[in-house]
């Protein structure tokens, strides 16, 4: 990130010899150290976290569902992130220069920012697929095609904005401490800046605006629910609450500092932003790979049983047999009647279509949790 490029137009042609390896300004020897202990973890824990979630998900049928496609794509794109990417920083910080050339820093920037994004996207549909369970009726057969054209065309959309800078539209080059590479925020041109801006709001202010709205409703649509059904509603209402603000906390937590230090340094003076100032949010929105399968994975229910089943902890789970394996439900039967008299009249007006699909659904906790 932050990368220093004379002339944008340079990406075009690979072989230029005035293209230089070394960044602008340097961090210390001991800081460089320190980055790689950061990237190093990272890299390790990143890769086992979601290794685990593949050995899951290829261990156990029962966690073959069309959403948990979405949290399987997310492990994917945060896996290729720790083998494509993470790697090769890492191994620049050891030696405290970028070791690949121009190709691998243009390969780094558009392998990083493309499965990035794919994670970004999948987190916000997501959020809109719990949300959309509470919002329209449950079908009784599982329907895979919604979810897989939604993993489909997260890449989709992620290459569509990632390949742009390959073409001549804003470009790759060092960011930082020049022992990675992203997208080159410094560049003053106007191509450069109307992509950096469509970048920062399709990629990364619509994601974050869909969790929000998205979340903020579900957990609105379980308090009504917890109105009727108190004793039932509440742990699972905590438990959801708990779950969202994680969330949300986690993603701005990981990449609205990256996103905010990368519009400073296209915006702000020359040399405002600093190569500590830098390193620290690209290190933020690295350290995703390790925190999302802990959130998505290993809090919901239903992993969480199977990861206690594949490291032989079982007396847990035996007791009940084979029916404990399917994630918990609770069955709301509401009626009309019996929710109209509980409810004052603006609830029922404002969430007329809410309730009317609250009633005889299955509010499934293992995958709104």
């Amino acid at each position: 990130m932050f990368s220093w490029l004379g002339d944008a137009n340079r990406t075009s042609n690979l072989s230029e010899p005035d293209w230089s390896d070394a960044p602008q300004e340097r961090l210390s020897r001991g800081g460089h150290r320190v980055m790689s202990v950061f990237l190093g973890s990272i890299m390790v824990f990143g890769f086992l976290n979601n290794l685990l979630v593949l050995v899951l998900f290829c261990r156990f049928k029962t966690l073959r569902t069309p959403v948990n496609m979405l949290l399987l794509n997310i492990s994917v794109s945060d896996m290729l992130v720790c083998v494509c990417g993470t790697t090769l920083s890492f191994a620049s910080s050891l030696r405290s220069r970028w070791l690949y050339g121009r190709g691998g820093c243009m390969w780094y920037g558009f392998a990083n920012s493309c499965f990035g994004i794919v994670s970004l996207i999948s987190l916000s549909v997501l959020s809109y697929d719990r949300y959309s369970t509470l919002m329209v009726c449950n079908r009784r057969t599982p329907n895979y095609r919604r979810p897989l054209l939604a993993v489909g065309g997260s890449w989709l959309y992620s290459v569509a904005w990632t390949v742009p800078p390959l073409l001549g539209w804003s470009s790759y080059g060092l960011e930082g401490a020049g022992t990675s590479c992203s997208v080159t925020w410094t560049v003053r041109s106007p191509a450069s800046h109307s992509y950096i801006i469509c970048l920062f709001i399709f990629c990364l202010g619509l994601p974050v605006l869909v969790m929000v709205y998205c979340y903020g409703r579900l957990l609105y649509a379980v308090k009504q629910v917890g109105h009727i059904r108190r004793t039932a509603a509440r742990r699972r209402e905590f438990h959801i609450l708990f779950m969202v603000v994680t969330t949300v906390v986690c993603y701005l937590l990981c990449w609205m500092p990256y996103g905010v230090v990368a519009m400073m340094a296209t915006f702000g003076r020359p040399g405002l932003i600093s190569p500590v100032a830098s390193v620290i949010p690209s290190i933020l929105a690295k350290s995703s790979t390790v925190i999302n399968p802990v959130i998505y994975i290993l809090m919901n229910k239903q992993f969480y049983r199977c990861f206690l089943i594949l490291f032989h902890c079982k007396h847990h789970l035996t007791e009940n047999g084979h029916t404990s394996m399917p994630s918990n439900t609770t069955v709301v039967q509401l009626n009309r009647r019996a929710f109209y008299r509980h409810a004052p009249f603006t609830e029922r007006t404002d969430n007329s279509n809410i309730h009317s699909c609250l009633t005889n659904q299955i509010l499934k906790t293992g995958s709104v949790e």
